[in-house]
């Protein structure tokens, strides 16, 4: 909530004054309109102090000196004549022998749970007093994060506008993140406790009050691991307990809760976790992903833990997620609610594969609440997908690669947040702190630019000179992935940025968020490049194999060969790629963030390790080098040239013909696109590409069969000749259901098999308007299947054959 106060409106995230005055520390504008803290005192409350207003101080205090030098001396005692900056946590108490300056009126923001107000009374010109006054001990925190977000800081200085008064109240009651510390993550696991501790705290100062850990789920170790899963879910509880956040965990049941014998040993392990954590507000069991049991034993398995949880927690409760559940499932999660009413139950919490959120909230009795369980950290067979992501970046970025996504996620979390009462993220490393902060800020006030989110987070991380550049920087990295990658030209003029950046502030070298903003500008700009030159090189191979009558086969090949070999031999940009390896070395050094698996032990090719596919072939080298041992097997010269010219017009089906990668978004012009940002088809949601993930992303398969659609919307033609006869082709896996102008027709030739070709000719009425509009039915057989067995398409193409 933000409210407008006497003499100057300010945005909660960033002071209003950056719009009239001068950015740069030491100007005469700025000097004139704030006040010097560079010698201020810090005063507290004298006596025992809660936790999270005692760390409030010790976090002003460690992060105005990182920044500037400066250590603020603390005292319980008001100095005279000095600058001051006063925390409490008690606003309508005396302290100091002062009485707490308080507004007057109903409803303030300031006095509700989480809220504070913070103000600069400048009226003593030689001893400003800077008020955070919170509305409770965690309120106090919160107003140290504004402090710190505005305050202007370099070494020696520390300024903050003499007009500043904030006053504000979260919009969400839960506000946070998964943190889990296990094998699967791609940088928790390389942690030690400090590290956590320092990030707990950072994102509290975007207005986080959760962290959820991952206590049992996945129990592979890892050499990285300095301390044993028990241990560090203690630590996390009481990281959290000192910081005033509400510690959950989440905690699935993925195996049978009908064998007696491990659901017994599941929930001593709960009991034992319980007595672990000082700090324990919220146990969540999703329904599945992972875990597949039936709500008949799901419920009672909850109430086994409720009663466990009470014993240590009292005021702790359970929490249980839908996913997984359909039909008659669902029903019975609610008619279990409406009619046993149980008390330990939190709410509900919204994740993947969940029943829609408007359902949801409509069903769910008023006395529980309803969570989001966002993913915030995937890129592709996930959530929330990038919207029609080049297939370069999907098979080498991947799909936990470093992903500042801002404008998409304020999109999402501002659709949802209505019918919701917060949000815990889902997040398996650091690749997606950018997200985290955008989610932590929205949900305190929904309305909040995301750019001024980005230049706070920038001011506070990066320091006020670049704030503004590295925020545009940030949000250029976002449209870095809008679109085809070959003609987004805009990717080097993101480049540019980030180098100017980089040679500006040398100082951020060691510092982690820097250094993935700058892998992203550079990774990117190096795959956009080896894109141009490895199409060229395949257009050129192409070409040779056309030619194979004239050449030979062996010979065409031979060339062809050579040519696709030249990414290789010559590389494109290797001061890119080389400078793009020190930097993820950098990000493993300082904060273990694992981008391969055999050089930084990461858990899985899928999480994060990007490094390990930055030389891919971007072409279809792979492939073609495959189909000319195929070739050179064949029999006579005749059937060599005959496949080598199937293969190099591929793509290129001649006059009057047409082609699409349905999936590929630089390949399908015929197909209906979507700005959509959802991916989740019961939020109302279109299709999308998905990018398949075969030989642990080494997959030698055509690219055009590696991404796939189930299904377009809508393939549409027009200026067709009415005279002509036209055939559709398709490849794609399982059944081709076709519709042309409505109407389904079957395939002359048909087929199952990934790459095989199905035929479907088109009758003159479907093109006597010049126009032809292919649609497709879903089958309603798969539903037993999974997904990766179910029907899709890959490949369409509208062929003018020739007359007869």
């Amino acid at each position: 909530m933000r409210i407008t106060l006497p003499v100057l409106s300010v945005c909660l995230w960033r002071s209003a004054l950056l719009g009239g005055l001068a950015l740069l520390l030491g100007s005469t504008a700025w000097a004139a309109g704030s006040v010097d803290l560079s010698g201020a005192t810090l005063v507290v409350r004298p006596g025992k102090l809660p936790n999270a207003e005692k760390a409030a101080a010790t976090v002003l205090v460690e992060e105005v000196e990182k920044r500037t030098g400066i250590h603020l001396p603390t005292a319980t005692k008001w100095p005279n004549g000095k600058a001051v900056i006063a925390i409490t946590s008690a606003p309508k108490a005396q302290a100091w022998g002062k009485s707490i300056p308080a507004r007057k009126g109903a409803d303030l923001p300031e006095l509700k749970a989480d809220g504070y107000r913070l103000f600069v009374d400048s009226s003593n010109a030689a001893a400003p007093v800077v008020w955070v006054i919170g509305a409770d001990a965690r309120a106090a925190l919160y107003g140290v994060g504004a402090l710190l977000r505005n305050l202007d800081l370099a070494k020696g200085q520390a300024r903050l506008a003499a007009s500043l008064d904030i006053a504000t109240a979260p919009a969400s009651p839960i506000r946070g993140h998964q943190i889990g510390y296990r094998h699967a993550a791609n940088s928790w696991d390389a942690w030690d406790a400090k590290q956590f501790d320092q990030y707990f705290r950072e994102l509290a100062l975007f207005g986080a009050n959760s962290i959820e850990g991952i206590p049992f789920q996945d129990d592979r170790t890892s050499s990285l691991m300095k301390y044993s899963r028990r241990e560090m879910n203690k630590l996390q509880s009481e990281m959290c307990q000192r910081y005033g956040l509400d510690y959950w965990v989440w905690t699935p049941a993925d195996f049978d809760l009908k064998k007696t014998d491990l659901r017994t040993k599941e929930l001593a392990k709960h009991e034992e976790l319980y007595r672990d954590c000082p700090e324990l507000a919220g146990v969540f069991v999703p329904g599945g992903d992972p875990g597949s049991n039936p709500p008949e034993l799901v419920m009672p398995f909850l109430e086994d833990l409720a009663k466990r949880l009470k014993k240590t927690h009292p005021k702790a409760k359970v929490w249980l997620s839908l996913q997984g559940f359909e039909g008659d499932q669902v029903k019975y999660v609610f008619d279990y609610l409406a009619r046993e009413h149980p008390t330990w139950l939190g709410g509900l919490c919204e994740g993947p594969s969940s029943p829609p959120i408007a359902e949801l909230r409509k069903n769910l009795p008023k006395q529980y609440k309803l969570r989001m369980y966002p993913d915030i950290t995937h890129n592709k067979l996930s959530q929330y997908e990038v919207p029609w992501w080049d297939q370069a970046y999907a098979n080498t970025l991947g799909r936990e690669a470093i992903n500042p996504r801002p404008t998409q996620y304020q999109t999402i979390h501002n659709w949802f947040a209505p019918y919701c009462d917060g949000f815990i993220s889902y997040s398996d490393g650091v690749h997606d702190d950018v997200n985290k902060t955008v989610w932590s800020a929205l949900s305190w006030d929904v309305n909040t630019p995301v750019r001024d989110i980005l230049v706070d987070y920038a001011r506070l991380f990066f320091g006020p000179a670049v704030a503004e550049d590295a925020a545009d920087g940030i949000l250029a990295l976002e449209k870095n992935w809008r679109g085809p990658l070959l003609t987004n030209g805009a990717v080097e003029g993101t480049l540019l940025t980030w180098q100017g950046l980089e040679k500006r502030a040398p100082e951020l070298a060691d510092n982690w968020r820097w250094q993935m903003c700058l892998v992203r500008a550079n990774y990117d700009a190096f795959l956009r490049r080896k894109l141009v030159n490895e199409t060229t090189l395949e257009e050129q191979a192409n070409a040779i194999l056309l030619d194979a009558g004239r050449r030979g086969a062996d010979k065409a090949i031979t060339e062809a060969s050579a040519v696709l070999n030249r990414s290789v031999n010559e590389p494109v940009s290797p001061e890119l790629r080389t400078h793009i390896v020190d930097l993820y070395d950098r990000l493993f050094k300082f904060i273990g963030l694992q981008s391969s698996v055999p050089k930084y032990q990461a858990s899985g090719e899928e999480r994060g390790a990007s490094l390990d596919f930055i030389d891919n072939p971007l072409n279809n080298r792979w492939w073609l080098e495959d189909e000319f041992k195929k070739v050179q097997a064949l029999g006579s010269e005749a059937e060599k040239c005959a496949r080598l010219a199937q293969i190099a017009a591929w793509e290129h089906p001649g006059p009057g013909s047409y082609y699409d990668n349905v999936g590929n978004t630089a390949k399908s012009p015929h197909v209906l696109h979507s700005d959509m940002v959802f991916t989740v088809h019961a939020e109302g949601a279109v299709p999308g590409p998905t990018f398949w993930w075969w030989d642990e992303g080494k997959s030698r398969k055509r690219l055009s069969w590696q991404v796939s659609m189930d299904w377009p919307q809508a393939l549409v033609y027009e200026g067709l000749d009415p005279g002509a006869t036209y055939v559709v082709r398709t490849t794609g896996y399982g059944k081709t259901l076709l519709k042309m102008n409505g109407v389904r027709v079957e395939p002359a030739k048909d087929a199952k098999e990934i790459g095989e070709l199905r035929e479907f000719p088109v009758a003159p009425e479907y093109i006597k308007d010049r126009k032809l509009t292919l649609t497709f039915d879903r089958p309603t057989d798969e539903g037993q299947l999974n997904w990766r067995q179910q029907s899709r398409l890959s490949e369409v193409w509208l062929v003018k054959t020739p007359g007869k």
